[in-house]
């Protein structure tokens, strides 16, 4: 009995123990441990990348950094005779770095010529093609051109996507820039690659046209894969009552195949024996007006397009020719219980260089995280790592002379995802971080409406622009006063 009661008092005096040992550890915890966003976790992959470069040693205070950029004026230079006006820090959009964007744009606008075409690189908040296939409609609204884009093999998001019903077998084999850092091939223009390596069982693929006029017929279905020394993979494929064998040649780094010149209702292809050779994925566009590719993926930071192969990368460009890259990312990095995101700067730096080394020449829009909310005590609230964020952001679109939107602010700054949320109809989800369909749509039409305006204010000083002066005689090449004499030469006789 003595020692039941021995017993029961040493519990009873290591539970109070406890108890009080946690009451006091709870006064020094921060009062957010946990994200308040609800769900499963399944398909959500892992950015390696974010992990390792936010347990990098930090070489730079954000505080240096920010303070020399906020302190001076952003003065531009001209580009092709024209200059946007001066712009501070605070309020830095960087349309300079669009001029190249605009001016195809313009002869698109005013002689119906060339085609124009955007790379739109997300996270979850584009999946599904959400806020991009409104994006995508707000330009073939007023600019012409029909047809979805760049469509990959197999997607997470497929059955939640409407701009293409997108179906395929389980038994292709995916590597992904988000948890291999050397793939076995390069990775396409998407972040991915995928091999028919199933020798047992065909894969396959199927696409049928979306809903909205403009993705109601799958245009130039057009197949991208990469090289290989297999010269006996196929596709099958049928069109009407014909069944249709196509040979792949993956002699050169990257190739295309088009499948048919007439738009398609549906595609379903087989691929045949063709293991080891990388498939990347089918495009459809009507080749007129603007076409958006929506590269989304889970879990992504933006790092990871710091792994794209520069030869590959030029490859596609040669085949697609884009003229405006976004980069739309934040969603994912505010997970990681820090205000400083000096590290993050310093990554997404170095990803945009690797961009501009990989696409020369073609105009980067960085846009910002959106407003996201956390519980702090019992109320929901801007979190607090929302604005060092976009300020990081901004960093690294000023320095890589990249264009900026702060969508952070453009929705309306503090406080506005719980207002999106708890306001009737809702335009976001009960997570307090991404929109539905209804707030997607708005936030297409905010960005939409910040390009154009750029564009509208290019257009302006397109105009005032001068012309460029007469070459002095003196300076007439030797080519010109040669082909000068033989004119008049012909003249005489």
């Amino acid at each position: 009995m003595n020692n039941s009661k021995s017993y029961f008092f040493q519990s009873f005096l290591i539970v109070l123990l406890s108890a009080i040992f946690f009451l006091g550890v709870k006064r020094v915890l921060p009062k957010r441990l946990f994200s308040e966003k609800a769900g499963t976790t399944k398909n959500i992959l892992i950015d390696s990348m974010l992990i390792d470069a936010f347990e990098a040693e930090k070489e730079t205070s954000k505080a240096d950094i920010g303070d020399t950029l906020a302190n001076q004026p952003i003065v531009y230079y001209e580009t092709n005779g024209v200059t946007f006006p001066e712009e501070t820090y605070e309020n830095y959009k960087g349309n300079q770095y669009l001029i190249a964007f605009y001016e195809k744009l313009y002869q698109l606008e005013t002689a119906q010529k060339g085609n124009v075409r955007i790379a739109y690189f997300g996270d979850s908040m584009t999946d599904g093609d959400m806020i991009v296939q409104d994006f995508r409609n707000y330009f073939q609204q007023n600019f012409g051109g029909t047809g979805v884009g760049f469509v990959a093999i197999t997607s997470e998001s497929a059955a939640s996507r409407s701009s293409v019903e997108h179906q395929f077998s389980g038994n292709w084999k995916t590597q992904s820039y988000l948890n291999v850092k050397y793939p076995r091939r390069p990775f396409g223009v998407n972040g991915h690659v995928f091999f028919a390596n199933d020798t047992a069982n065909v894969e396959w693929v199927k696409y049928k046209a979306g809903r909205s006029k403009f993705t109601s017929q799958l245009d130039n279905p057009t197949l991208f894969y990469g090289s290989a020394k297999n010269k006996n993979g196929e596709i099958r494929y049928v069109i009407g009552k014909d069944t249709l064998h196509k040979k792949l040649l993956p002699n050169n780094i990257l190739n295309t195949l088009t499948l048919s010149k007439s738009p398609l209702k549906n595609l379903k292809v087989d691929f045949i024996e063709a293991d080891s050779i990388p498939i990347y994925g089918f495009n459809f566009d009507d080749g007129k007006g603007v076409h958006v590719d929506n590269f989304s993926q889970r879990g992504n930071s933006g790092i990871p397009i710091s792994k794209f192969d520069v030869s590959t990368m030029r490859a596609f460009q040669e085949k697609l020719d884009y003229d405006l890259i976004i980069l739309h990312y934040g969603t994912n990095v505010l997970n990681y219980g820090t205000k400083d995101y000096t590290w993050y700067d310093k990554s997404m730096t170095r990803t945009v260089n690797r961009l501009k080394e990989c696409f020369p020449g073609v105009s980067i829009l960085i846009i910002s995280t959106a407003d996201k909310a956390s519980k702090y005590d019992t109320e929901m609230k801007t979190d607090s790592a929302v604005v060092p964020l976009t300020n990081a952001q901004k960093r690294y679109a000023v320095k890589t002379q990249s264009s900026y939107v702060n969508l952070y602010t453009l929705m309306g700054g503090d406080g506005s995802i719980v207002k999106w949320t708890e306001e009737e109809p809702a335009m976001a989800n009960k997570d307090y971080t991404h929109f539905n369909f209804r707030g997607a749509k708005k936030i297409a039409g905010l960005l939409y409406q910040q390009l154009s305006d750029g564009y509208t204010e290019y257009k302006v000083l397109r105009q005032k622009r001068k012309a460029p002066e007469p070459k002095p005689k003196e300076e007439e090449s030797i080519l010109d006063t040669l082909f000068k004499n033989k004119e008049e030469e012909k003249d005489v006789e």
